[in-house]
């Protein structure tokens, strides 16, 4: 028999013992998804993620373990609601959820630096990025890192964004009067600083190559873009405990320890489909120990929802009725596909085709960011979708450009471009630059020195993820939006069709 007396003194031990860990709960691209996605590559849950679900999930796991803190790696915004409300009903969300600490991603660009400046108060948490300045001066554009305490510990906090997730995945004239530093460099001045004064350090990045539009990424590894910048970050910067990195949506259902500096990396695969919780033993001498790491599923199957992160959205929908006007029936979901033919990106592609009144079009496969589901096709579903400012923009393309723009839509470097009015075979397993086989535009053969209208956005004809052949090209940027074009055909087709597969076909072995 246990003595009260002896009860209470193992009593005592264990709650010193659980106390003196420190669990980080973590997600990074949440992107705005508000309601569950159906997950049918998993068999143990038939709908993930959805933020009313997260938010549940974070309060359980807040009160399962003390010295929590919860952060994200960025990319809060995009969607309709938050297109609608400027990012505001976003930083209102993750406020309510109680982030402790959030970090700048290039999505939060998505209206402009100025709107986001302007928002980023809002938010009842810090906001950072260390590495993003004023152009021309020595002033960053956010706080540049956070020291914020989980019972006894003090933990420091930095905010970086990569180079190329900075130049090209933010629209220029979003990013116009800024300017972006060497994350590594900046990253070891702050950790030099913070380190004394802390007891933890964590880096919140944004970098990496950009995340795979693809809804069941989490089974398809094909289409995972790795995360070397993050590791990179890992080897060359001292004194890091914990990197939480984004854009690259690379889950790790296991944390990643560094060989050499002992830098613990992690990453969700984004959208709100797993909360990631990771916990450092904190009374080693040498310092803090990695106990463990997960990524938990948010299975909205079986968590109740959070009435307030419901509230705070049913709230924003009332706020703009026109979201929710029917434009079109669709007979069958329309999906993504990151690196294939996908019948959504051609969907969108025909759309864009149509309403420009040219002979080929084209979508970004990274533009495309969500599925649309068999049923009426909402206006808030379509911007959910294609949620973006781009404006249509049509260029008198020669037939030798146009070629070398279908060799860059092939290169995998950003996925597989969707295209309207193309058929063209290719090799993926050939050099980037030497893949496509054959190509006709409209059932004909491909005439290299024809002159043929192109319609694309805005974003990609000004260079946009790394389609840098239009600057010679004469740009007819119209006022109308990618958006509201989808948005009229979808109108005039009312019933939607998805086109057969075979424009796009990779002939590698």
């Amino acid at each position: 028999m246990i003595r009260p007396l002896a009860l209470l003194t193992l009593m005592l031990f264990a709650h010193s013992s659980f106390a003196e860990n420190l669990t980080i709960l973590y997600t990074n691209d949440i992107e705005s998804v508000y309601e569950p996605v159906a997950s049918p590559w998993r068999d143990d849950m038939s709908a993930m993620g959805g933020m009313p679900y997260l938010s549940s999930l974070i309060k359980m796991q807040r009160t399962q373990h003390e010295n929590t803190l919860l952060v994200d790696a960025g990319d809060m915004f995009t969607g309709s609601l938050s297109k609608a409300t400027e990012g505001r009903l976003v930083f209102d969300l993750y406020s309510e959820m109680g982030y402790d600490v959030g970090n700048l991603g290039n999505h939060e660009f998505e209206y402009g630096w100025r709107i986001l400046r302007d928002a980023m108060p809002r938010a009842r948490f810090p906001i950072l990025n260390a590495n993003i300045f004023y152009e021309n001066t020595d002033i960053p554009f956010a706080r540049e890192y956070a020291i914020v305490k989980s019972g006894r510990y003090r933990v420091g906090v930095i905010g970086l964004m990569g180079i190329d997730a900075f130049h090209n995945t933010m629209m220029r004239s979003h990013r116009n009067g800024l300017e972006i530093r060497s994350p590594i460099d900046i990253a070891q001045s702050l950790a030099d600083r913070l380190r004394p004064e802390v007891d933890f350090l964590i880096v919140l990045t944004h970098q990496n190559r950009t995340a795979p539009m693809q809804t069941n990424k989490e089974s398809d590894p094909t289409v995972l873009r790795g995360f070397d910048e993050d590791y990179a970050l890992a080897r060359k910067v001292r004194g890091i405990d914990l990197i939480v990195g984004g854009h690259s949506d690379h889950g790790l259902h296991a944390p990643v320890v560094h060989p050499e500096t002992g830098t613990t990396i992690v990453m969700t695969f984004g959208q709100g489909m797993h909360l990631g919780r990771i916990t450092f033993d904190m009374s080693a001498e040498d310092g803090p120990r990695l106990q463990n790491g997960e990524l938990i599923p948010v299975n909205a199957d079986h968590l109740p929802p959070d009435p307030s992160i419901t509230q705070l959205i049913n709230n924003a929908r009332a706020q703009h009725p026109a979201l929710t006007r029917v434009v079109a029936t669709l007979k069958r979901p329309a999906l993504r596909l990151y690196n294939q033919e996908s019948s959504l990106g051609s969907l969108l592609a025909d759309a864009l085709k149509q309403q420009a009144g040219v002979e080929v079009a084209m979508v970004p496969a990274g533009a495309i960011r969500a599925d649309l589901q068999s049923g009426a096709i909402t206006v808030e579903a379509l911007l959910n979708v294609f949620p973006f400012t781009d404006q249509v923009t049509v260029i008198q393309l020669q037939g030798s450009a146009l070629l070398k723009l279908l060799e860059k839509g092939v290169s995998l470097d950003y996925g597989l471009s969707q295209f309207s009015g193309v058929t063209l075979s290719y090799d993926s397993s050939k050099p980037v630059g030497q893949r496509v086989i054959d190509v006709s535009i409209n059932g004909e053969t491909l005439d290299l020195d024809r002159t043929y209208r192109f319609a694309t956005g805005s974003f990609t004809a000004t260079g946009g993820e790394g389609y840098d052949m239009f600057e010679d090209q004469g740009l007819e940027i119209k006022n109308t939006l990618v958006s509201d074009a989808f948005i009229t055909v979808f109108e005039q087709w009312q019933t939607l069709s998805l086109p057969e597969k075979g424009r796009l076909q990779d002939m590698a072995p």
